[in-house]
């Protein structure tokens, strides 16, 4: 299995965290989860705005459902209580959160940036919740901030339906914010307006 992490780099205006995997994928697993959990935590005492983001190819494809598979019960329900923390934890963060997403962004990828209080995607980005199609559905929050955002009905198209939508139409029904060549340096730029006025 390919353990996914992620580096912390610093700029004037504020913190980049980077989600990094051999693969590429960016897959949430429960390390993974559990030391962003750590580290939101301790970026949180600077109250500096945070940009989460991945790599040209994904954002992040979510969940590793190889571990999902395999959890009994009691695991599987601890799993999803931790990944509920770290969301809330995104949610609640003292300064402005940006997810700058390239590429895939699915499942608990998904989740993730909808934690964000703002949203900046690439023109290749993609979109979805694919629980659906594998009989599963998410428990990191997903299911009440989609609907609060893009409203029930395009939310359960989502979410029943397992689709995938691109950038163009995420803009369209307001999952996203705007689409940008490089949205980690248009959120950083967005970011730079805010902290000058």
């Amino acid at each position: 299995m390919c353990q996914t992490t992620f580096q912390v780099e610093d700029h004037p205006v504020a913190r980049i965290l980077r989600l990094q995997s051999e693969d590429g994928t960016n897959r949430l697993t429960r390390a993974c989860v559990n030391s962003l959990v750590d580290a939101i935590t301790s970026l949180s005492k600077e109250k500096r705005a945070l940009v989460i983001t991945g790599n040209n190819r994904f954002f992040s494809s979510g969940a590793e459902l190889e571990e999902i598979t395999v959890l009994t019960s009691a695991p599987a329900y601890e799993f999803s209580k931790m990944g509920q923390a770290l969301m809330t934890m995104i949610n609640c963060f003292p300064a402005a959160v940006y997810a700058a997403i390239s590429g895939y962004c699915m499942g608990g990828g998904l989740d993730l940036a909808l934690a964000c209080q703002r949203r900046i995607a690439t023109q290749n980005a993609v979109f979805g919740h694919r629980g659906a199609a594998l009989g599963l559905i998410t428990g990191w929050g997903g299911t009440q901030r989609l609907p609060r955002l893009i409203g029930k009905g395009r939310a359960l198209e989502l979410f029943v339906e397992a689709e995938k939508i691109g950038a163009t139409r995420a803009l369209s029904i307001g999952l996203i914010d705007a689409i940008a060549s490089d949205p980690v340096a248009e959120t950083l730029r967005q970011i730079q307006t805010v902290t000058v006025r």
